[in-house]
């Protein structure tokens, strides 16, 4: 017997699933680029039950892979392909623990599904200001894991800034329970932020605390058709001014990325009549019913227009309106997938040096590969585009993807680096980015990541071969 049967022998027969065509919907990652093998996948019921989990496994040597909504971009929660590694589900830890409405807070499982968080904050007029494109499958853990950003961060700021406590199943099967909803608790080290980010490489997180915002009394959203790309920043900063900083998402769309959703979704229309080259969806909230937040951005509207930073725009007048907007803007990866897929860079600079990146990083794409079409869109309030290149329509998808990667994502890369920004800007590093992390990070901050690396995990089991490069 191996030691992983001997380990899986050892465990509550309830919770260990063998049936490998159930098992193979874990270990294939979200993006179908890389499927791995595993004996069984593991779906505790209790935190106990996951400490029990890992320390069987822990001591017999067997890997641990922690596993939420599998929608990581970057493979980070699936297992390798020799079958070694035991994948740990945290789907069935689903409650919601707490919710303090005085407190502004929730206290909850991390198998959570995002959206369900979302709805019962709504449910207490209150709101759970983190929204990505995955919430209806993602899961809050995962969310913490990958310091996920989405479309608030503008306003509210990524996933780590939202979380108040913690608590996490170590390498070695101990509990990390940190759980109290305080604002303010300076007794030392955050040991929290350790584990946001990681990746489930320090440990698998089972509970969270996370801040609520009061519910929105008025939204106002615009989509906008801008000049050029250079008056972003400028647009974005007179938004900010004219709301009060009320703006929640200022999202960059090219007018290229909507014709690859179109051209495969005629039932959508182009919210505005005339096609431009770049386009804003421009989204601002308060819980206040006594400010005029309407009458600020119809005047912003009118302003920009009249100084010519807008050529077109339109304010949503009701919800189906607004959900129209955003079912544009966040439909864009489909486009990309319905057209053969892109190869993508998730790229962040600082947001004044946003728009002069787009502009150089498209003239080497045109310069090395003319006929690639660009699809780049992103979280202009935050400084994160997500540039991605789609094949041409003559080209063979794989090949022109393998040779596009190699040849020319290195000086998409390297503009990046020359700017001051960041090849991974909210995706994490997972296994498909430690070859840019070992190129592009900084030394000191990974020699630091591998001492802590072997401090918490000295066996190294809890999710190998992830985030941190091999020395």
């Amino acid at each position: 017997m191996t030691s992983v049967e001997t380990a899986l022998s050892k465990l509550p027969a309830d919770i260990v699933v063998r049936d490998q065509d159930i098992v193979s919907k874990y270990t294939t990652d979200f993006r179908h680029l890389y499927a791995g093998r595993s004996m069984a996948v593991l779906r505790p019921r209790t935190v106990a039950e996951v400490q029990l989990a890992v320390r069987t496994l822990a001591a017999h040597g067997v890997p641990v892979v922690p596993q939420g909504g599998n929608t990581s971009y970057c493979t980070a929660a699936t297992p390798n392909r020799d079958g070694s590694e035991i994948v740990i589900s945290l789907e069935r830890l689903n409650k919601v623990r707490e919710l303090d409405i005085g407190n502004l807070s929730m206290t909850v499982d991390a198998g959570c599904v995002l959206s369900d968080l979302q709805d019962a904050a709504l449910d207490n007029d209150l709101m759970l200001p983190l929204s990505l494109g995955s919430e209806q499958s993602c899961q809050i853990g995962g969310n913490l894991s990958t310091n996920a950003g989405g479309i608030a961060v503008v306003k509210h700021g990524m996933a780590r800034e939202l979380v108040l406590g913690l608590e996490v199943v170590l390498p070695d099967g101990s509990l990390f329970s940190d759980l109290n909803p305080l604002r303010k608790n300076n007794s030392g080290y955050d040991m929290k932020q350790l584990f946001i980010g990681g990746e489930g490489t320090l440990g698998i997180i089972t509970g969270a605390s996370l801040k609520l915002v009061r519910k929105p009394r008025a939204v106002v959203t615009a989509f906008l058709a801008i000049r050029e790309i250079s008056v972003l920043s400028t647009l974005l900063d007179r938004a900010q001014r004219f709301t009060g900083d009320a703006v929640t998402s200022f999202e960059y769309m090219s007018n290229s990325s909507l014709d690859l959703l179109l051209s495969k979704r005629p039932n959508l229309r182009r919210p505005l009549e005339e096609a431009s080259d770049h386009y804003v969806l421009l989204e601002a909230a308060t819980s206040s019913h006594l400010l005029d937040l309407r009458g600020a951005a119809e005047i912003l509207l009118e302003e920009a227009m009249s100084d010519g930073l807008v050529i077109d725009g339109a304010v949503a007048a009701n919800e189906e309106h607004r959900s129209h907007f955003w079912h544009l803007r966040e439909n864009i990866p489909e486009g990309e997938v319905l057209n053969g897929g892109s190869v993508k860079h998730d790229v962040s600079v600082r947001t004044s040096r946003l728009a002069a990146f787009i502009v150089d990083a498209s003239d080497i794409v045109r310069s090395c590969c003319s006929e690639a079409i660009l699809s780049v869109y992103g979280h202009v309030g935050d400084g994160n585009v997500h540039f991605n290149v789609v094949p041409p329509h003559t080209a063979q998808t794989h090949e022109f993807k393998e040779h596009f990667e190699r040849t020319v994502s290195p000086l998409i890369y390297n503009l990046a680096a020359q700017m001051g920004g960041s090849f991974s800007a909210e995706y994490g590093i997972g296994r498909s980015k430690l070859g840019l992390l070992s190129e592009y990070g900084d030394p000191g901050k990974i020699a630091l990541m591998r001492k802590l690396k072997t401090a918490l995990d000295p066996n190294g089991i809890m999710n190998p071969g992830k985030v941190i490069p091999v020395a």
